[in-house]
């Protein structure tokens, strides 16, 4: 059996389907992950994957493409399953994936739906209100006849050594990016934070990407090893590996994180539902104010002015979340 599992959104996404796809590759003999740009990476991080399709879907992402009917016909014409797992969050429809998948050939479907699906699926099923979006993946994974691994927390093929990233002993990593700015701590915060954590004899590592390395230095300042844009996801993985604890946002180094099992810190803007997106499956301290009036808005900038919900959060409060999650 050929199978395939879609997830077209970003890394963190494609990270947290991670367990249902161990579920089908349990019972498939070939499983074809179909992602988005941004979730690649983590797709090639994933255990249980034997081809990475990538796909910018135009009812997906912050800035999706315009719809064209050449990229529909290539995408129709790379996809060869005999079953496909259409995985998607809760706000979010699947059946225009499972419309493709249908023109594909594919003749078996299953994913998560409250819009009447006619004859798009096979299998319709309804998540649970309140389910982590790992758990909302192996439930369906589970109605499509592929059943809960004996383990199910988040996992990626081993990391590198990167103890020339970040030298010998242990440390700290703060990862002051977010994909969204209505989900990041302010500079000024993550750079404080940096500060108390080395000023309580921890060394810290700042982590972020290449567009981030004005974000990381400034973060970092004297106190801190700062890693902006010198690390890939396998390099950013054992970075996070090797970590004690890991301090950051509601992105997907916290997944990351998760997956390599370092417990994290999160500052977490309740713009989406903490139940849904917390890290899974490790020690973790959730840090902002929950019941926040920006709570469940999906909101991309923040719409409160200063940003309270976690601008109320101090680097006195990191520092003792960081000594809390370490005894967990």
């Amino acid at each position: 059996m050929r199978a395939l599992v879609t997830r077209l959104d970003s890394f963190g996404d494609v990270l947290l389907a991670g367990p249902a796809i161990r579920a089908v590759a349990a019972r498939a003999d070939h499983v074809t992950l179909l992602c988005g740009p941004l979730g690649a990476p983590a797709a090639h991080l994933l255990p249980g994957v034997d081809e990475v399709l990538v796909w910018e879907a135009p009812w997906a992402g912050f800035e999706p493409p315009p719809v064209r009917r050449a990229d529909v016909e290539e995408l129709i014409a790379s996809v060869h399953a005999d079953t496909a797992l259409v995985l998607t969050s809760f706000h979010q429809s699947p059946l225009p994936t499972a419309l493709l998948l249908r023109l594909a050939g594919v003749a078996r479907i299953a994913a998560d739906s409250e819009d009447y699906p006619g004859s798009l699926l096979d299998v319709r099923h309804h998540r649970a209100p309140h389910a982590h979006e790992v758990d909302a993946a192996l439930d369906l994974a589970e109605a499509a006849g592929f059943p809960r691994p004996a383990d199910t927390r988040l996992r990626i093929l081993p990391p590198p050594d990167t103890t020339a990233l970040t030298g010998a002993g242990p440390y700290v990593v703060v990862h002051p990016g977010a994909s969204v700015p209505a989900r990041a701590w302010s500079p000024a915060r993550c750079a404080q934070a940096v500060r108390a954590l080395a000023d309580a004899g921890h060394r810290v590592v700042v982590t972020g990407g290449p567009g981030e390395r004005a974000l990381t230095r400034r973060v970092a300042g004297a106190d801190g090893v700062d890693l902006g844009g010198r690390t890939g996801a396998p390099e950013l993985a054992g970075v996070l590996a090797r970590a004690d604890t890991v301090v950051t946002g509601n992105t997907g180094p916290a997944h990351l994180a998760a997956a390599v099992g370092t417990p994290v810190v999160s500052l977490f803007a309740p713009v989406v539902p903490a139940e849904r997106w917390r890290p899974y499956g490790v020690p973790c301290v959730l840090l902002g104010d929950q019941g926040a009036p920006c709570a469940d808005s999906r909101a991309r900038q923040c719409p409160v002015p200063g940003h309270p919900c976690l601008e109320s959060v101090t680097a006195h409060d990191v520092r003792l979340a960081v000594e809390k999650v370490r005894q967990a």
